[in-house]
């Protein structure tokens, strides 16, 4: 990732650089990511990286000076209808950031299928090889391929048009066409005009069939240009929505080498994590080789994907009870880490990733970030 050198960055340069971290683009539809509050032309020094922003958190942010709260969970989830600073909700707390100057961005889920994510960081502390998501993010880039129709003498003039109107751009190669040759036929009505053949009789012409890659954002005028610069008066074209090859996705199913056992595995997280409220189902003796991973509250979702569906161990943040029994009565087992407890690792190399991105802009973990629940003991 290109490295940002202005040593005056500001808020859109954090943007800029967490976009080509966690790309927006593989969040879940139902998600909130991104920018959520702030300015983007402010000057940012300093970004508070948090899983959760609450009061204590959002007074850290402000007593250390920071333009920025990176919060892993969107504080703004749902279209809110009034911010006062005297709610009792989150509203308040959005309202004191925008009151101090403090900008807010949320990649959740984004940051959860992207490569070195959350579930990445979760499946290295269980000691997981050969890790690949569960389940694979649609995250096209808004391409599509343009098919034509041109007679051979005016195929030259069709093709520079689009070209230059922003058709085949494939990474650092322009113009670039696929061109096959064959035969098309039309029957022109009194109405018509042909600029090819006579009206009221079927024409059988010699063409060329030319392809090229489009971005979504220049298909509109590409497509004008080939209007324009194509003989005939009703030129033939097809427009096919492009999707690419998937590279990230929900979760991580992974491979243990040599097997652990269930109980071993619960204590290695246990103290990698440092939680102090994480629970199994199944027997602590059982043997464990695959495993599905998924940050956050995974419940049963594991078991019903194809690519998971084998796995004997669930390791997830949070489990409903109904769905714990549904697990132990397919023969599986889960281990429960906490909500909070499962995502809280990936806050260190992410902000280690944003720091070598980022020159000039110091990135801290916040030490009142805290999950809400608590062990009791004797």
């Amino acid at each position: 990732m290109a490295r940002v050198q202005d040593s005056s960055q500001t808020i859109r340069d954090i943007e800029i650089a967490m976009s080509t971290i966690a790309p927006p683009g593989l969040a879940q539809a139902w998600d909130n990511v991104g920018l959520l509050v702030g300015d983007r032309a402010a000057a940012c020094r300093r970004v508070l990286l948090c899983i959760d922003l609450t009061p204590a958190v959002l007074g850290e942010a402000m007593a250390k000076k920071c333009d920025m709260v990176m919060a892993y969970h969107p504080p703004l989830f749902k279209p809110v209808n009034r911010l006062l600073a005297d709610s009792d909700g989150t509203d308040a707390l959005i309202h004191r950031a925008i009151a101090t100057g403090i900008a807010i961005y949320s990649p959740h889920t984004a940051l959860d299928a992207v490569n070195g994510g959350t579930n990445d960081v979760l499946a290295g502390l269980c000691g997981l090889k050969s890790t690949e998501p569960f389940e694979y993010v649609d995250a096209g880039k808004g391409e599509f391929k343009l098919v034509t129709f041109v007679p051979a003498n005016n195929l030259d003039r069709v093709a520079s048009a689009m070209f230059d109107a922003g058709a085949g751009r494939i990474g650092e190669y322009t113009r670039c066409s696929y061109r096959l040759e064959g035969e098309g036929t039309f029957f022109g009505s009194a109405s018509t005009n042909p600029q090819v053949g006579r009206k009221g009789r079927l024409e059988t012409v010699s063409e060329t069939r030319l392809e090229t890659v489009v971005a979504d954002r220049a298909l509109p005028n590409v497509i004008a240009a080939l209007r324009r610069a194509h003989p005939y008066e009703e030129p033939a074209f097809d427009v096919y929505p492009l999707r690419p090859a998937p590279v990230a996705g929900i979760g991580r199913v992974g491979e243990f080498a040599p097997p652990v056992t269930l109980g071993a595995l619960a204590m290695r997280l246990k103290r990698a994590t440092k939680s102090r409220v994480v629970m199994t189902v199944g027997s602590a003796k059982k043997k464990i080789r695959r495993a599905a991973v998924c940050v956050g509250a995974a419940g049963r979702l594991p078991l019903d994907k194809p690519n998971a569906a084998n796995c004997d161990v669930i390791i997830t943040g949070e489990i409903r009870h109904h769905d714990a029994l549904l697990i132990h009565r397919a023969g599986k087992s889960a281990i429960a880490l906490g909500h909070w407890e499962s995502e809280r690792p990936v806050l260190k190399p992410l902000a280690t990733r944003l720091a070598k991105a980022v020159n000039g802009a110091r990135f801290i973990l916040s030490t009142k970030d805290a999950g809400p629940f608590e062990s009791i003991s004797k």
